[in-house]
């Protein structure tokens, strides 16, 4: 009998010990094992900071799982993730995924002088890499001599970045500096920032130089202001692979020099089906729409607005009023895409994106308000809703064929709400 209790203990403890090896591992940030099958989640402020603390997760998963507040970091003491610069040979980029999940981190705040790559993710490299469906929220970044800074990320130089968003940013750094990104080499799909931005070199609202990158579908509404090469959705254009497409920015831009609505100089590749109605001063290459256009540089069914921009001509583009801005054949003669990019509410807005329309905006994109619940109203207890009828003019907005309370919640989570 004593011979089973020896046995029974020794069992017992070795099970002890085979689980105290596993706990670590599963207690790691909020849990998970950092597999695009089990990511990292992350619950709290403390945990983000973590990852940038250890290196070795960097090309891991993590999914963001609540929206947190960074307002307890301040100065330098975030953890910022990924370090390095382009060419920088001894740079440690994270080139994982990080999944927003819908959420929000607000407050990030990072405060320094000559530090470079400057952002939540100093830098992103990997074909594989993946920021998503994020939103940072009043981010306060000041980097002083710093270059490649963002509030995003500050040197971005592969992979993509979607779905992600600024709200009030306050970024000012020296060379590379956007609302969203430093530099972009990589994709930067259906994203936008608003705020303010400063800077000396390459600044932009959403991005502050577009190297070997592409940037499209996105929009900024920020401040723009520096010296040479300053735009109101990107600085400067560098590569022949560099491409703006399909965006728009309405932000006021002042610079010295190549100072554009659009973009401060588009030296190489390309500016196509984008436009900009933001105030623009500067003093020498200055355009509503560009600054200046290189012999290797293309601007392509491309406007701005003439009355709001306070500047009657640009390196490129086409100027046009701000009733010709609001009317859809002004885009639709250069082949503008109104069935599954753009959206226009005639003689009220000026072009939106598709995908910055809220949730139960039915009649017109210009947010949800009386005009869309009278629409709904006239849809209730509808049946019968299918793709081929549009599910009810829209209104089936969980699309089950039934216009329903369900619908009606998510109708009613989004009163008010203006274009996003």
């Amino acid at each position: 009998m004593r011979n089973w209790d020896n046995r029974a203990s020794r069992s017992l403890l070795a099970l002890f010990a085979i689980c105290s090896f596993c706990l670590p591992a599963y207690a790691k940030y909020g849990g998970g094992s950092g597999t695009e099958a089990d990511p990292y989640r992350i619950y709290t402020a403390e945990q983000m900071n973590t990852i940038g603390a250890n290196p070795a997760d960097w090309d891991k998963h993590f999914k963001l799982m609540a929206d947190i507040d960074l307002s307890a970091y301040t100065g330098t003491t975030f953890n910022i993730i990924g370090r390095g610069t382009p060419f920088d040979p001894v740079s440690t980029p994270f080139s994982g995924v990080f999944d927003g999940n819908g959420h929000i981190i607000s407050n990030f705040t990072y405060t320094s002088t000559g530090v470079n790559a400057i952002a939540v993710f100093g830098n992103v490299s990997g074909v594989s890499s993946k920021i998503m469906d994020l939103k940072l929220l009043t981010p306060n970044v000041r980097a002083g001599a710093g270059d490649y800074v963002g509030a995003l990320v500050g040197a971005f130089e592969s992979g993509v970045i979607t779905g992600c968003r600024v709200e009030r940013g306050n970024i000012s750094g020296r060379l590379y500096v956007g609302g969203l990104v430093g530099s972009d080499e990589g994709t930067i799909i259906n994203c936008c920032s608003s705020g303010s931005v400063w800077g000396d070199w390459y600044v932009g609202g959403l991005v502050g130089g577009v190297g070997d990158g592409k940037v499209t579908m996105c929009y900024s509404t920020a401040a723009v202001s520096g010296n040479t090469d300053v735009g109101g959705l990107a600085g400067w254009t560098a590569d022949e692979a560099s491409a703006v497409t399909n965006s728009y920015a309405t932000g006021t831009v002042q610079g010295g020099m190549y100072v554009g609505g659009l973009v401060g100089q588009v030296e190489r590749g390309a500016a196509y089906k984008c436009f900009s109605t933001g105030k623009v001063s500067g003093n020498q290459y200055v355009g509503g729409l560009v600054g200046n256009v290189r012999v290797l540089g293309t601007v392509m069914h491309c406007f701005w607005d003439t009355q709001t921009s306070g500047w009657p001509t640009s390196a490129d583009g086409t100027g046009k009023t701000t009733a010709q801005m609001r009317t859809m054949t002004t885009f639709t003669t250069a082949a503008w895409d109104f069935f599954t990019i753009w959206t226009i509410c005639e003689a009220v807005n000026y072009p939106v994106l598709l995908w910055q329309i809220p949730a139960g905006d039915f009649r017109c994109p210009d947010g949800v308000d009386c005009i869309d619940l009278a629409w709904f109203a006239q849809h209730w207890l509808n049946e019968q809703c299918f793709a081929a009828n549009s599910y009810c003019d829209g209104v089936d907005l969980d699309q089950s064929s039934f216009v329903d309370f369900a619908d009606f919640a998510v109708f009613a989570g989004n009163w008010l709400t203006g274009i996003r």
